[in-house]
């Protein structure tokens, strides 16, 4: 064995080089402040509904002494509506409502007793919801409930994510 080999570990897994350049997804994983991971997240519109669900989760984050990821996702509509074309795909409307919020929450008050971080994703809400939970390990996922007709017909989206989601999700009335 030379001195520049490493030897195999007992469960036969390779050895990083420690010479080697870090690989840049781990240092994303990494870096983040760990106050975040295992933290609570949050969806949030603004509407009533979800300002119950960022009261809960305050409530939540700060019981549990852990970070508050707040999610907004903004507006995709199918190019159809703008083109006429098939076959439909999405396309991002351009708004400031992610800007506007994040103005109105670093006003809140009482946001000031947890660290929180407000995220802009765009897409499906449940997906992206999960994929945050995800990419957070996050205990727990809050959402407000859906009222109005368009819940009722296409579906809420706070039960469509209690169906799909693998860790725990709570939904504010």
């Amino acid at each position: 064995m030379a001195g520049y080999e490493f030897p195999e570990p007992a469960d036969r897994r390779p050895v990083a080089d420690p010479t080697s350049p870090p690989d840049p997804a781990e240092d994303v994983r990494t870096s983040r402040d760990p106050a975040f991971q295992h933290g609570v997240v949050v969806g949030f519109d603004g509407s009533m509904s979800s300002e119950r669900a960022l009261a809960y989760a305050v409530g939540m984050a700060r019981r549990s002494r852990s970070g508050l990821i707040i999610v907004h996702v903004a507006n995709r509509l199918p190019t159809t509506v703008w083109a006429g074309c098939e076959p439909p795909a999405l396309v991002d409307v351009p708004d400031h409502s992610t800007e506007v919020l994040g103005l109105e929450l670093s006003c809140a008050e009482h946001l000031s007793d947890v660290p929180w971080v407000l995220l802009e994703r765009g897409g499906d809400i449940c997906h992206e919801l999960e994929e945050v939970g995800r990419e957070y390990s996050a205990d727990a996922i809050v959402v407000g409930a859906t009222h109005g007709l368009l819940g009722r017909l296409f579906g809420s989206v706070s039960g469509r994510l209690a169906r799909r989601a693998q860790r725990p999700v709570i939904v504010i009335p």
